[in-house]
């Protein structure tokens, strides 16, 4: 039986994409210290994000951007990348084992585990490659938009995310919807 996990990264932060990510391990490649992506060491994370890559039978990953974050709203956002994670696979699972609380309408079984991230190896495997390919992707925006440090803080609302987005207001990145960018939009129109 092929199962899927599911895990995504992004939920919090004020501006870029969730990311989420499935994966199919398999089941005669056992990959060492696989656990919750968040627990992990930046250098620990991106050597075991090369292993899974190479050692699952399938991943894939999918984003759902701002704009679709910003219109149905952050958990429907997830949910969504999330689907779309699970279709872009190459092999179909039996069955998709999730992180957290609420599964995405799939054409096969879902399950989701609360702390199934620390405790079921396709879940973490899952989370690690959401959060590095995230993480990697914010990189690339500070290129674009390097007044606001995407790159140290990946878009989470820290001391210097938070005072960029005072001194220059929100970019096309930026979530709307969520209430620091909110209070901190420009009007224009003055």
């Amino acid at each position: 039986m092929l199962i899927a996990g599911v895990d995504e990264a992004g939920r919090g932060p004020l501006a870029g994409p969730v990311v989420a990510a499935a994966v199919i391990l398999h089941p005669r490649r056992r990959i060492l210290g696989l656990r919750d992506s968040k627990q992990l060491l930046p250098h620990v994370r991106e050597r075991l994000a090369c292993e899974i890559r190479q050692r699952a039978l399938a991943w894939a990953v999918a984003f759902s951007d701002v704009d679709e974050i910003d219109a149905i709203n952050i958990l429907q956002a997830t949910l969504l990348a999330m689907r779309r994670a699970v279709e872009r696979l190459s092999l179909a699972p039996n069955e998709v084992w999730i992180d957290g609380l609420h599964c995405p309408p799939l054409a096969c079984r879902a399950r989701a585990i609360v702390g199934g991230d620390d405790t079921v190896a396709a879940i973490s495997a899952a989370s690690i490659i959401a959060k590095t390919t995230r993480d990697a992707f914010l990189v690339e925006l500070d290129r674009e938009y390097p007044p606001y440090g995407f790159a140290r803080h990946k878009g989470y609302a820290t001391a210097e995310h938070l005072a960029a987005l005072a001194e220059h207001g929100p970019c096309a990145i930026h979530r709307q919807t969520f209430a620091p960018v909110l209070q901190t939009s420009f009007d224009f129109d003055d």
